[in-house]
């Protein structure tokens, strides 16, 4: 289907560029670098500050370090952004070969009817049931279920305007982690042919 071609061809993309920091903070980026690599989840400037004890200002001048440092092609790791916090993660590469045996729960492959639904609610969000339905052409039950489960969608309110105020769906921080993604604001753009399709089923 077109919009889970969307999904699917997510693509973290960073600029590599050059970037100026002092010549003497290569301790601290030791330092940074260790509590980045001992953390599962993403970190924001200030909890690495506060963590390895050391001033914000310094830990974004060993944060650039390390993204210069990491954008090499020998480095099979890169310093990605992923939901307002700096991760350590596998180059998509290098991932890509690798997910299969290596990935969790999370990050297990998503069947083709599993990701049209994801797309559709990570599109439409807030959207209710019979709204996915009514795009699908199908009961979405199942594959809500399921994507509720691997917590990569959530419940987000009610629609109060709708008879009965049906229940509506949004994606989760799990959800942008998945796809490395900073916000919502970074999924692709939909082309034409996609816009009509979610237009004409609202």
């Amino acid at each position: 289907m077109p919009v889970q071609g969307s999904i699917e061809s997510i693509e973290n993309e960073t600029e590599n560029t050059q970037t100026q920091v002092p010549a003497n903070i290569e301790k601290e980026a030791g330092l940074v670098e260790t509590v980045l690599f001992l953390e599962s989840e993403p970190l924001s400037v200030d909890v690495i500050s506060r963590t390895a004890r050391i001033s914000a200002d310094i830990v974004e001048d060993c944060l650039a370090l390390l993204k210069e440092k990491y954008s090499a092609d020998n480095s099979g790791i890169e310093l990605s952004m992923i939901t307002g916090g700096w991760i350590l993660t596998p180059k998509r590469e290098n991932w890509d070969v690798l997910k299969e045996k290596y990935g969790n729960r999370n990050e297990g492959k998503l069947s083709r009817s599993a990701l049209e639904t994801l797309s559709i609610i990570a599109y439409k969000q807030p959207v209710t049931r019979a709204e996915i339905e009514h795009i699908r052409g199908v009961s979405p039950d199942n594959m809500i279920r399921m994507l509720i489960e691997r917590q990569l969608i959530q419940e987000v309110g009610k629609k109060n305007d709708a008879p009965g105020k049906p229940v509506q769906f949004g994606t989760t921080k799990e959800f942008l982690k998945f796809f490395k993604l900073n916000s919502i604001a970074e999924l692709p753009r939909l082309d034409e042919k996609e816009e009509e399709r979610f237009v004409l089923a609202r």
